[in-house]
């Protein structure tokens, strides 16, 4: 599970403009009209192609409680790939994007002087490059490490030096122990 990552997809879910199926049956059946086949989806899901062409058929109506999360994190993210991709398009040309966490967040300047890492609770509209550069860093695969670097960037940028009006000499903010994290287009 990856905290950034499911955080992303979860804030470009919202801008969906129809529900993904609920049913067993109707996600099977989304599957494999999107991967051309019943043979595909067995694979990708781990299950043999008779199940698949059972569930298809609605004569499995209930997964087990592995398969149903499988199937829904399949479904979602081949859910309405166009407004998917407007929605991460505005957000990193115009929109940004809001993240809220509650995390232990410090930093260190250079004169020695540090600010222990303490909890904290921000929300804090990070800029449209920010938001270019996360969807382009998961895109590509990047670590949760990676994508934390890039978010504790903004959070430096925006809410330590208030867009270079104010601490202008931090070197580094440390983002750890993540107990919330929620973004928002």
């Amino acid at each position: 599970m990856s905290l950034f990552g499911d955080g992303l997809d979860a804030a470009v879910q919202k801008s969906f403009t129809r529900p993904a199926p609920k049913s067993a049956g109707a996600q099977m059946r989304y599957l494999v009209k999107q991967l051309k086949g019943t043979k595909p989806v067995a694979q990708m899901l781990r299950i043999s192609q008779r199940t698949v062409e059972r569930y298809v058929k609605d004569q499995i109506k209930k997964p087990r409680p592995d398969l149903a999360a499988r199937l829904e994190r399949e479904v979602k993210k081949r859910w309405q790939p166009q407004i998917r991709a407007k929605a991460r398009q505005k957000a990193a040309t115009t929109g940004g994007i809001v993240i809220d966490t509650r995390a232990r967040i410090g930093y260190t300047a250079p004169i020695g002087s540090t600010d222990e890492d303490r909890l904290r609770h921000l929300t804090v509209a990070l800029p449209p490059q920010y938001a270019a550069r996360l969807f382009k860093a998961q895109e590509a695969g990047a670590t949760e490490q990676r994508l934390r670097e890039i978010a504790a960037e903004g959070l430096k940028e925006v809410y330590f030096q208030d867009g270079g009006r104010r601490a202008g000499q931090l070197e580094e903010v440390r983002f750890t122990d993540i107990e919330h994290l929620e973004f928002d287009l």
